[in-house]
């Protein structure tokens, strides 16, 4: 085969554009300065972080300047001893108390979710529920100006507004439990005063509004949460007397929010004449407790 010819078939190798050069040049310029760039932002962004957001989430939950006390710290605090006050778990003995639903279970006055429902619904909002509710108010409020009279006064009349000789054992075994453990693990300024001034027997809604008072606990919340703890008493006699399950206990229980609620905002603002009870059948059953065959309560 001729030279020429050969020399025809060889691949050419054609130099490469100067336009093509310098473009990925200018790629690889590019390039260079975005991650310098990207990596200067980095540096930035983790200098910025320990100097601003930290100590920002570090003072979160630090009081206001106007408030060295800590308002939160003090709501909380209060919220604390509440829950832990008028839980099932303070040993206060309510689990061993019934205030009459055993007789009345016994008596076929209550049968079922929806009949003690009922039940409880009057002995809250027209019986000592409503009583309790008022009388704590009273006692909340004497202990909170230090007026030892009114105090005195308000623990006598609770003492003497008992319907029966259990319902007495009941509330005033109550209320010596949780004074006895308040004094022991929560004391605080001027309880003892508070607790001297009463003068004898301090029943259950009378300590619990007398140790929130000497703890600068507000009247409102107690009130509530004490018509709550009231009320889940009940329902657990109830729950072991019927007897109910769990889910149905629940039920009875928020069936009852709105009359809790309710009996709550009229005994803060009912005055010591307001106080009565119209639940003839609940005292009668609370009296013929004491000589029921068998029982399970102490009331």
């Amino acid at each position: 085969m001729p030279a020429a010819a050969m020399r025809m078939r060889r691949p050419m190798r054609t130099p490469m554009p100067r336009m093509i050069i310098r473009r990925t040049i200018m790629v690889i310029a590019i390039t260079t300065i975005t991650m310098t760039t990207v990596i200067a932002m980095t540096s930035i962004a983790i200098t910025i972080i320990p100097t601003t957001i930290i100590p920002m989430l570090m003072t979160t939950n630090r009081a206001p300047p106007g408030d060295p006390c800590g308002k939160e710290d003090g709501e909380a605090a209060a919220l604390y001893r509440l829950m832990t006050w008028l839980s099932p778990s303070f040993p206060v003995g309510a689990f061993s108390y019934s205030s009459g639903i055993e007789w009345a279970v016994e008596a076929g006055d209550v049968v079922d979710a929806a009949s003690l429902r009922d039940w409880l619904a009057s002995m809250l909002a027209d019986g000592a529920g409503f009583c309790d509710a008022v009388l704590l108010a009273h006692a909340h409020r004497a202990a909170s100006l230090r007026d030892d009279a009114a105090l005195r006064d308000i623990a006598e009349l609770a003492a003497a507004l008992v319907s029966s000789r259990e319902r007495q054992l009941e509330t005033s075994a109550q209320g010596r439990a949780f004074i006895d453990i308040a004094r022991a693990a929560w004391n605080g300024d001027g309880l003892e005063a508070m607790i001297s001034g009463c003068g004898g027997t301090i029943v259950y809604p009378v300590a619990v509004g007398l140790v929130s008072a000497a703890h600068a606990i507000p009247l409102a919340p107690t009130m509530h949460a004490f018509l709550h703890a009231l009320v889940s008493n009940w329902i657990s006699a109830g729950a072991r007397l019927i007897p109910l399950g769990q889910t149905d206990s629940q039920r009875v229980l928020a069936l009852l929010e709105p009359v809790v609620v309710a009996t709550g905002k009229r005994a803060l603002g009912a005055s010591l004449d307001d106080l009565g009870s119209a639940t003839f059948r609940a005292d009668l059953a609370s009296m013929r407790h004491e000589a029921q065959y068998t029982r399970l309560f102490r009331s």
